[in-house]
């Protein structure tokens, strides 16, 4: 009578086996981690459209009011919030044109070229005095007084005497890598320009719009005066974090369709190889069952091992008589 092979169970009775269902709460955290993940990365996408979108409302009415002091706004020696980028300040002081930059590397309407960069010693900031009383002196503050195409020229020429100046508020840059001309930089870093100008500094820098009395205007020969700073990639959805929120839902669904594959595989005995030996669970190998029938002998291979030898040293072997 012939043995029939044993039926194989079927999906849904492997997927409810102890060590399958450990799989699969385990392969449904993972799967949880990336999808929230996957919808931090897509609130994020959206962050900077809504921060631009209130930045907007709140330099309308700002401007409605008119500039506020820059000791209001922004005391020396703190941290720049976000959003005060392109916020008007208004600040009294005077320039100390012995430690004037050029930032290089700059572009205005498709020209590149270089921001004067001022250090302006500060004298009122709106709070008469307030803000700085706990620091060792007046404080200076970051002047961008416009954009100029080359090194030299009258553009460069410093308003002297005390100045009052409307400008919008930029925040702090990086620091730069350096290897520039002597009185350039490649960043406005309030912390690289507080080595050379000296502290108390403010944690952020100005774009000038307008001073009082006035410095020599771009039809004369000076600077150019820049637009209103705005939030970079503030308008729209942020494609890189869209993306990465994609990225993190595939992995969250990858980890369920891992276990799904190892079910499948485990209900099927394991997947074959090219050279006919069963695998494990996803193909992982598997000890080949013993035959069909066969009884391990502790001493079957010993046997074996000299009937082997008689033959190969010529000794005559006894075969049953049929």
């Amino acid at each position: 009578m012939s043995d029939q092979a044993p039926s194989r169970p079927g999906f849904w009775a492997v997927a409810r086996r102890p060590r399958m269902i450990g799989f699969l709460l385990l392969f449904l955290l993972a799967a949880g981690v990336c999808g929230r993940l996957g919808v931090w990365q897509l609130d994020r996408a959206y962050q900077r459209a809504e921060l631009a979108e209130q930045h907007e409302i709140a330099e309308a009415e700002a401007e409605a009011a008119g500039p506020e002091g820059l000791g209001v706004l922004l005391p020396p020696q703190s941290t720049f919030p976000g959003e005060l980028v392109g916020r008007q300040a208004w600040v009294e002081g005077e320039y100390e044109p012995e430690g004037q930059l050029l930032v290089a590397g700059r572009a205005l309407d498709g020209r590149t070229g270089y921001l004067v960069l001022t250090p302006l010693r500060v004298s009122d900031d709106g709070t008469g005095g307030e803000s700085w009383a706990d620091l060792s002196g007046p404080p200076v503050v970051p002047v961008v007084r416009g954009w100029v195409p080359t090194t030299d020229g009258p553009a460069l020429e410093v308003p002297s005497g005390e100045v009052r100046l409307a400008a919008y508020l930029q925040a702090s840059e990086a620091a730069g890598t350096g290897g520039l001309p002597e009185g350039q930089t490649d960043s406005i870093s309030s912390a690289a320009l507080a080595n050379v100008w000296g502290n108390p500094i403010y944690g952020g820098y100005l774009v000038l719009m307008e001073s009082d009395p006035a410095q020599l205007s771009a039809a004369d020969g000076g600077p150019h005066l820049l637009p209103r700073p705005t939030i970079e990639g503030g308008n729209g959805v942020n494609v890189q974090n869209a993306f990465y929120a994609l990225q993190w839902w595939i992995f969250g669904a990858f980890a369920v369709a891992l276990w799904v594959r190892l079910v499948r595989d485990e209900a099927a005995g394991g997947r074959k190889r090219s050279d006919g030996v069963g695998g494990g669970i996803a193909g992982l190998p598997d000890l080949p069952p013993a035959p069909r029938g066969e009884v391990p002998d502790a001493g079957g291979s010993e046997a074996a091992g000299g009937t082997a030898g008689a033959a190969s040293n010529g000794d005559p072997v006894s075969r049953p008589t049929v």
